[in-house]
């Protein structure tokens, strides 16, 4: 039996690290499509707090997860307020402490039902989907890239 790359297929030896077509690193346990990442919010304490990520998009109708970047993976902010502000400034709503984003990257705005993300100017820019945006209307399950930060925005 032998041990097939997630990336190009290429079946390898059983106990082999890496893919010795491409190079990617290979997992001997379940896909990837079954992990899960857990979600918390920062407590007022500073202390990590495990968070169900339904509860706390069915409390304030949408949140915010970081996906990836600077280590904190699965933080989540409630949009329960009508604007947050982004960006490396130490006040920020979502304060992401990397140079890659700018004091104030970005803004969340809620225009009637919906949520924008606009663009403040950065020098790095702002992307949903891959795509660089000025200002966009947020969709369930859209990805942002802020800097080397990747968030979702989730909405019920």
């Amino acid at each position: 039996m032998a041990l097939h790359c997630p990336e190009c297929g290429f079946a390898n030896a059983i106990g082999a690290n890496y893919c010795q077509r491409c190079g990617a690193f290979l997992t001997a346990g379940e896909p990837e499509s079954s992990d899960t990442t857990m979600t918390y919010r920062v407590g007022e304490t500073g202390e990590l707090e495990p968070v169900e990520l339904e509860e706390v998009v069915e409390e304030s109708g949408a949140a915010l997860v970081i996906r990836s970047g600077g280590g904190r993976t699965g933080e989540s902010f409630a949009l329960d307020v009508d604007r947050l502000t982004i960006g490396r400034r130490p006040d920020s709503n979502v304060f992401l402490d990397d140079v890659t984003v700018s004091r104030d990257h970005a803004i969340l705005v809620r225009r009637g039902e919906d949520w924008y993300l606009d663009d403040c100017g950065s020098l790095n820019g702002t992307y949903v989907n891959r795509e660089r945006i000025e200002s966009h209307r947020l969709e369930d399950g859209d990805e942002m890239q802020i800097g080397k930060y990747k968030l979702a925005y989730l909405a019920r």
